[in-house]
């Protein structure tokens, strides 16, 4: 019988020259170099399964990943030689080995996603790839009152897209430990701890809750939009480009 090594990475990536993390059929992407460069250095092909899915051009910060392999492996040296054969815009901050029972989807006991605004007339050149620019005057305590209408267990049909396929098709049942309004000077983070989300829940939301802030909505319609379990009742979704995940902070 073949023994097999289960070995787990953290990984942070700057997701703006990639279509998300899984395989796709056009596009590079965070999954497919992780699975070359290793089947390089092990000489030996690999399946690298991530905590979750990050769309195109989504950064991580923290995302856990797991793959198994037939080799033993000295975590420093594969760490190093990992990084220096991946991209600079995509690192391996830590490797370790862990039981055969473990699962980067599965073990995740939660999630935590940012997604930044940078407020007022001009943008922060610094922060144009990490923050969505938004010139209107947002009312904070609409945002902050909206924000708090999503937290909770709900039926997040409304907020997720493919409702009837995928994840959210099986279970679109979600719980949202909390989301923060994070307020800075000329900026805003909105901080969402979940114990999963569904295919681009982040986004829609987000986008509902700048409609709500900028007064295009009503708060009061934000409880309406989950009872009618319909993507069509709720927000248009936020670019996605300034969405960070970090998922490794909440792993078993």
């Amino acid at each position: 019988m073949t023994c097999m090594f289960c070995f787990k990475l953290i990984l942070a990536y700057e997701g703006t020259n990639y279509s998300g993390w899984q395989i796709q059929p056009n596009g590079t992407t965070v999954q497919e170099l992780l699975q070359k460069k290793i089947a390089i250095i092990l000489r030996e092909d690999v399946t690298v399964t991530g905590s979750g899915r990050t769309d195109a051009g989504v950064h991580a910060y923290g995302q856990a990943a797991h793959f198994h392999t037939e080799k033993p492996i000295d975590i420093h040296r594969f760490k190093y030689s990992l990084n220096a054969t991946l991209p600079r815009d995509i690192r391996v901050l830590e490797v370790s080995e862990v039981p055969h029972t473990f699962h980067a989807r599965y073990s995740a006991i939660g999630k935590i996603y940012h997604y930044h605004l940078t407020c007022g007339p001009v943008q922060d050149p610094f922060k144009r790839f990490y923050s969505l620019h938004v010139p209107e005057k947002l009312d904070i305590a609409l945002l902050k009152c909206g924000a708090a209408c999503f937290v909770g267990t709900h039926d997040f049909t409304s907020f997720a897209n493919e409702a009837y396929k995928g994840s959210a098709a099986k279970n679109p049942v979600c719980t949202i430990k909390r989301l923060d309004v994070v307020e800075h000077k000329r900026s805003i983070r909105l901080e969402f701890e979940g114990d999963r989300f569904l295919y681009k829940m982040v986004r829609n939301i987000t986008g509902t809750l700048l409609e709500v802030a900028l007064k295009k909505e009503s708060v009061d319609t934000i409880a309406l939009m989950l009872q009618q379990k319909d993507r069509k009742c709720s927000g248009q979704a936020a670019p996605p480009a300034w969405v960070i995940p970090d998922a490794g902070q909440l792993l078993t």
